[in-house]
This record gives structure tokens, C-alpha cells and sequence, in this order.
């Protein structure tokens, strides 16, 4: 009784198609006026019975029983294992037919069956996985080196009668249960390099199917895996020999290569998909291939310690170049923010690594110095804000590198320094040169003031540090300089600065030399209450406090002298 209204529901269908039928025999030519009337009624029909849930809840358990008979014969194929009746070799070769052989069959299945398919290749993929694992670790009957040459031909094969046939399920169920039995060999066996392989084996395969517009879920946790394995690999053989009795010893080579193998999958799928296919790079790989650059440097470094720093240096500097141009030449010019913002970033990040470890400490500031200058006024020329940010962050970086941070604050308020290197006075100039070509413009944004305001500020320190440095030379020609003598002497200095700030920048319109001027005569009243007021005579605080009433009086005087004109 409960199937009375479907089955009315269907007579009626079959009904209505039997009478358009007479109709159009009747009326032919309203046969030729609506051709595609006649089969409307067929395919709902068929439509109804195939949607029928019971059928569905049937076929999800026929499916769900073959995959147990497949478990079932593993099972088997083990308990044969155990017995000793057949060679341990024959066996591997049995259980890893049947796998493929499941494989085969969830490759098989209708293309609209997707939870079949991806049952088939779950159940393929529990046969395999638990029988390498017994066959290596409990039988000795395969080495690591074919456990892993094993999982590589499946996820092959995998690939093959699966991203032909377009069944996209079978791969990723495939690739994730192999990348996880390969993670979890490597760590059992202490074999670490075979299963690495398999690795990345498994990670190029994922990237040749994105390139050919295959989206592939499984992507990030095969690269997950893989980014563990050669962290594990480097965290073990770069600790002391003791801590890895049980592992075998390893060249620089075997070391090495796997980090510097992801590193070039990455950047060759990334290459291609942006620059050759025109596609916006995601956030995974824009995530995967830092990381996979940084354990390439990782790797190179530890065990490479002699040749490494340089290597990496020149190769952080061709990187650098190669994404200058591509964010700039191929990007820029057609609008593909995303790519021209990553590749613009990771070329700024590869250009101070570059640096840093490709060129003598001595040269650091000079080469930033002048890279910052370079960009800068690129920047301005081309109207590319992101050029003049990593222009002043060249700028920062030759700051720190020259060590003018220190000098300034041992000038104007801690211990006296010697006397300035090159490296103080060639920064200072590039600071002043990088704020003077520098188009400052009223009502910019917060952004474009930061980039006018932090070279403005290194200048400003430098220029007064080293005015403080020349004057107590000149002092200790006529006297002998002492601490009260120190203190006047940096409260002439940087009221002098703060006065001459403010006097630019109405003079010349420029709003950050008015906010430096105001910043520095908050740090003249700090100097007056932690110096001068402590070791200073009376005379000697006198006389800067009076500096500092004048220039709290000339200060707000200047600054309005812009606004008034």
C-alpha cells in the first residue's frame, strides 16, 4: 500500500506520453512545429526510478559488501603469510596485484558513482598500505627501498587509469593513503631517504595534474608530508652522530638534494602557472614554496657549512632578479595584482637573504645603500609605491647592518662612540639623498607618509650624531671635554636639528621634517631630566634649559610659517 502513489504517479506519466503519441500521429504537423515535445514524458519517468532512495540505500550497501570482500581476501592473503605455506616474496607480489587489481576496479566504476569509486580505491589502498607495512617491518620480506618503490608505482598507476578516465576521487583516496604510509615508513624504518623519494614523486605527480587544470584537493596534505619528512631528515643528521645510532649514514648529497628537489617542484609548477598560464598563484603556494625555500636553505646550510652561506647567497640573488622581472615585466603590465604582490615580495625577502649571506659583512651597507636609492627613485619614476616600501626597507637594513641605530643613541645619549666609520657616513648620505628625491605631496595616505617619514628619521639621526661627534672635536681641541661639557653640547646639537627641521619644513612643505622637529624636542626634555639635571653644574643646566625654552618657542613658530604661506 505505501507504493500506491508512486505507482499512480508513474501510470499517469506513461499515460500522458501515450496520449501526446496519438496526438502527434493525428497532428503531424504539430509534430514538425514541437519536435522535442514527444520525449519530455520518457525521461522523467526513468528519472523517478532512478532516484529512488531505497535504490540508492541498496547500491551504497551492495558497494559497502564488495569492499569487505575485498578486505576479506586480504585477510586471507595474509593468514598465508603467517603460515610459511607460500615464499614471502610471492606473497608481496600477490598483495600488491590484488591492490592494483581494486585500483583497476575503482577506476571501473560509472562516472557518476563517485562513492563507489572512491570506496574501491579506500579498499585498495587498505590493502596495500597494512601489507607493506607487515612485509617490511614484521616479515623482512620486502627492503625499504621496494616498500617505497612500491607506493611510488601505485600512486603512478594511480594517476594513470584514474586522471585518464577522469576519475578524480580514485587519485586523491590513492595519493593521501600513500603519502600517509610513506610518512609513517620513513619514521618506523629510520630509512628516511627512500620514502622521501616516494614523496616527491607523489608531489610531482599532484603538480603535473594542476597544470593540466586538474584541481587537486589531496595537494596540500601530500605537501604537509612531505615538508615533515625532510624536516625530520634535517633535524635528525644535523644533531650530534650519537643521536643517530640506529640510522643509516648519509652523504651530503642524499642530505641535501630532497629540500632543494621541493624547492625546484615548487617553483617550476608556480613558473608555469603564473607566467606561461597566466593563473593566480593561491595561498598554498604561495605558503608551500616559502616553506619549501626555507628548508632548502636549511639543508644547504647545516650541511654545506663551508660553501653553503655562499651558494645560497648568489642563488637568493638570481632568485631575486628572476622575480623582479616577472612581477615587473610580466605582471605588473597586465594587472595581476596577486602575483605582482607575492613575486614583489619574495624578491625583496631573497635580495637581503642574498646579501646577507652571499656578500662580506663590510659590503652590506654599501650594497643596501645603494639598492635603496636604485628603488627609491624607481619607484618614483615608475609611480610604484611598492618599489619606494622596499626601497626604505633597503634603506632600514643598510641602517642596521652599518650599525647606525647604535651610533646614534651613543651619540646623543648613551657613551660616546670612536669615530664614525664609512659604513655611518655612506648610510647617512643615502638616507639624506632617499628623503630629498622623494615627492612629499599633502594629503597622502598613511602608507606614503611612513615611506617619507622613516628616511627623513634616519637622516635626521645621523646628521645630529655626527654634528655632536664633529663639535666635541672641535671642543677637545681648545678644552678637555667632560661630562658637562657632553650634555650642553647634545643640547645645543639637537636643538639646533629640531630648529632647522622645522624651519624645512615650512620652507619647503615637507610635513615629516615638522613631525621629527616635535618628536625631538620630546626627547630634548627626556635628555634634560636623565642627564643634563644629573651630571651637569648648575651653570651648564642653566644654559640648556634656556636652549630648550628657545627652541620650545621657535619651534611652533617655524612649523606655522608653512601653513601661513
Amino acid at each position: 500500500m505505501n507504493d500506491l502513489p508512486e505507482t499512480l504517479e508513474l501510470l499517469s506519466a506513461r499515460i500522458d506520453a501515450l496520449e501526446k503519441r496519438l496526438d502527434a500521429l493525428e497532428h503531424p504537423s504539430a509534430t514538425l512545429v514541437e519536435p522535442f515535445a514527444l520525449p519530455q514524458a520518457a525521461p522523467t519517468a526513468a528519472a523517478t526510478v532512478d532516484e529512488n532512495p531505497i535504490d540508492q540505500t541498496s547500491g551504497a550497501f551492495a558497494v559497502l559488501g564488495k569492499a569487505m570482500l575485498g578486505i576479506a581476501g586480504a585477510y586471507v592473503l595474509r593468514a598465508v603469510a603467517e603460515s610459511s605455506l607460500v615464499s614471502g616474496h610471492v606473497i608481496a607480489a600477490v598483495a600488491i596485484a590484488y591492490a592494483v587489481a581494486w585500483l583497476v576496479v575503482a577506476t571501473r566504476a560509472s562516472a557518476r558513482a563517485y562513492f563507489a569509486g572512491a570506496v574501491y580505491a579506500a579498499t585498495s589502498s587498505m590493502i596495500l598500505t597494512p601489507m607493506l607495512w607487515e612485509l617490511t617491518l614484521r616479515f623482512k620480506v620486502l627492503s625499504p627501498e621496494w616498500a617505497a618503490g612500491v607506493l611510488g608505482g601505485f600512486v603512478v598507476v594511480a594517476a594513470v587509469l584514474s586522471l585518464t578516465r577522469n576519475r578524480l576521487p580514485v587519485f586523491w583516496v590513492a595519493q593521501g593513503a600513500a603519502a600517509v604510509a610513506a610518512l609513517a615508513l620513513s619514521i618506523a624504518t629510520h630509512a628516511m631517504v627512500p620514502f622521501i623519494v616516494a614523496l616527491l614523486l607523489m608531489v610531482l605527480v599532484c603538480e603535473l595534474a594542476n597544470i593540466r587544470h586538474r584541481k587537486q584537493p589531496v595537494r596540500p596534505l601530500v605537501a604537509a608530508l612531505t615538508d615533515v619528512a625532510i624536516w625530520a631528515l634535517i633535524f635528525i643528521y644535523s644533531g650530534a652522530p650519537s643521536t643517530r645510532a640506529d640510522y643509516p649514514a648519509l652523504g651530503t648529497a642524499a642530505l641535501v638534494a630532497p629540500a632543494c628537489l621541493l624547492f625546484l617542484i615548487d617553483a617550476v609548477n608556480i613558473a608555469i602557472r603564473t607566467a606561461f598560464l597566466s593563473q593566480s598563484i593561491t595561498i598554498y603556494e604561495t605558503v608551500q614554496a616559502t616553506v619549501a625555500f626555507l628548508l632548502a636553505a636549511s639543508s644547504v646550510l647545516y650541511f654545506t657549512p663551508h660553501s653553503g652561506a655562499i651558494v645560497m647567497g648568489i642563488a637568493c640573488l638570481i632568485l631575486s632578479a628572476a622575480s623582479y622581472a616577472a612581477a615587473f615585466v610580466r605582471f605588473r603590465p597586465f594587472a595581476a595584482q596577486r602575483n605582482f604582490r607575492v613575486f614583489s615580495a619574495w624578491s625583496t625577502g631573497l635580495l637581503l637573504a642574498g646579501v646577507l649571506w652571499g656578500l662580506p659583512a663590510e659590503w652590506m651597507p654599501a650594497c643596501l645603500g645603494l639598492a635603496a636609492l636604485a628603488a627609491i627613485a624607481l619607484g618614483i619614476r615608475m609611480e610604484c609605491m611598492t618599489l619606494e616600501c622596499h626601497g626604505v626597507i633597503y634603506l632600514v637594513a643598510a641602517a642596521i647592518a652599518a650599525g647606525l641605530p647604535e651610533y646614534a643613541y651613543r651619540s646623543l645619549a648613551g657613551p660616546l662612540p670612536s669615530k664614525p666609520p664609512w659604513s655611518i657616513l655612506l648610510v647617512s648620505t643615502c638616507a639624506m639623498l632617499s628623503y630629498a628625491i622623494a615627492r612629499e605631496r599633502r594629503g597622502e595616505a598613511w602608507r606614503q607618509q611612513i615611506l617619507h617619514l622613516v628616511p627623513s628619521l634616519l637622516a635626521a639621526c645621523s646628521v645630529a650624531a655626527l654634528m655632536v661627534q664633529g663639535l666635541l672635536w672641535l671642543a677637545a681641541l681648545a678644552i678637555t671635554t667632560d661630562v658637562v661639557h657632553v650634555a650642553l653640547i647634545r643640547t645645543l646639537i639637537l636643538c639646533s636639528v629640531a630648529l632647522a627641521l622645522a624651519f624645512g619644513g615650512a620652507w619647503w612643505r615637507r610635513l615629516e621634517m615638522t613631525r621629527i622637529a616635535y618628536a625631538t624636542l620630546a626627547f630634548v626634555a627626556a635628555k634634560l631630566l636623565f642627564e643634563d639635571l644629573r651630571h651637569s653644574r648648575m651653570e651648564f643646566i642653566a644654559a640648556s634649559i634656556f636652549l630648550f625654552a628657545v627652541t620650545l618657542i621657535g619651534v611652533p613658530r617655524l612649523a606655522r610659517m608653512g601653513h601661513k604661506t
